[in-house]
């Protein structure tokens, strides 16, 4: 839509017509069944083969250690569900959090790291919930969070979970694309999902090094038997397409810096901005709005045309507070959070227009309600 003005671009991104163009290529010329020995199925295993080095590449790691499966909460999943022992925090993905409630609730081990009101987690609390997990524990950090795009220390708590004998898991999803891969990649598994960086929907990465996980699924031999089910070479070739895109990616975005502090510099007079203390992404900003709710304030805005989030977009429908922000700085903080992320399709005239929308809806109430 011409009038739409779409600021969401943590929940999913506009698929790239490069990546489009690899998938239609792919689904008319390698459309067989990879597992198939006939020249079909080798087209179609072919597909799945180049964008899984590509992948491996860009993570320094072997090929067979990357395993493609439906996106970054699969992959999320099959990382830490076999784990002896948890740490995590409550500003990780729904996705984490709740592979950690099951552990705990089957009787393993699971700690919580505290949230400091910055939102960047503290290495050193990382060592200490650690010499109270068994060995070979798995530490669950993501590398930029969803709602606030605060940046994790991940090589500082690798140096802490490598010496306790334990592993870094790092979602890698928000980051890829957005962060050079050297400030992240050293961790021992990583999730990437295709979609949050221009690709496909329904295809993402677990990749590891050393001990590989355990199935979620039982079935066939497809991906080392790993995640048995027949794999789409199509959403395969769009991977690999975003992948391409992805290697200048972190330059783009730091462009978008000078947009997101002027949209948060127009709305101080409304709002308090949160992870602003931290090292954060360049293109997101989530606020707290003095007098508004964050689900009523996007619904307003999207009756202008505006979309944005008032959290995770894999919680969407709930009317509870912000689960980061509350972890943060409080409920009544979580509550009147409202996220926005910018991307490679944003630009100062659109952001104007979304500051004139979001000052006509803030003006029509007392921010001091």
């Amino acid at each position: 839509m011409e009038t739409e003005i779409y600021l969401d671009w943590n929940a999913t991104t506009p698929p790239h017509p490069r990546v489009l163009e690899a998938m239609q290529k792919a689904a008319r010329d390698a459309w067989g069944n990879p597992s198939s020995v006939h020249a079909a199925g080798r087209r179609a295993r072919a597909v799945l083969e180049e964008t899984r080095e590509a992948v491996a590449g860009l993570l320094e790691l072997h090929p067979r250690d990357v395993l493609f499966c439906s996106g970054g909460t699969e992959a999320n999943n099959l990382a830490l569900r076999s784990a002896p022992g948890l740490a995590t925090s409550r500003i990780e993905h729904p996705s984490v959090i709740r592979v950690a409630e099951l552990l705990s609730g089957q009787g393993r081990p699971v700690e919580w790291l505290p949230v400091p009101a910055s939102g960047r987690i503290e290495p050193d609390a990382v060592g200490e919930v650690l010499s109270r997990l068994p060995t070979g524990s798995v530490v669950a950090l993501m590398a930029a969070n969803h709602e606030t795009g605060v940046i994790q220390p991940v090589a500082e708590v690798a140096e802490r979970v490598h010496a306790a004998g334990a592993r870094l898991h790092v979602d890698a999803v928000q980051a890829l694309a957005k962060l050079p891969p050297e400030q992240w990649r050293m961790a021992d598994s990583i999730a990437l999902a295709g979609h949050k960086m221009r690709g496909p929907k329904g295809i993402g990465v677990l990749a590891w090094r050393g001990l590989a996980p355990e199935p979620l699924l039982l079935g066939g031999s497809q991906e080392r038997g790993l995640r048995p089910g027949t794999p789409d070479a199509a959403l395969a070739a769009g991977l690999g397409a975003a992948l391409e895109l992805a290697l200048d990616g972190p330059a783009r975005y730091q462009q978008l810096a000078v947009l997101r502090d002027e949209l948060e510099s127009e709305l101080s007079a409304f709002a308090e901005p949160n992870g602003a203390d931290a090292p954060r992404l360049p293109h997101v900003s989530n606020q707290s709005f003095r007098g508004w709710r964050g689900d009523e304030l996007v619904a307003a805005l999207d009756l202008c045309g505006v979309r944005v989030s008032s959290g995770s977009a894999c919680s969407a429908g709930s009317s509870e507070p912000s689960g980061v922000i509350s972890a943060m700085l409080g409920r009544e903080r979580g509550s009147s959070a409202l996220r926005v992320s910018l991307g490679d399709g944003s630009a100062r005239p659109q952001l104007r227009r979304a500051i004139d929308a979001f000052l006509r809806v803030l003006g029509g109430r007392d921010s001091s309600v």
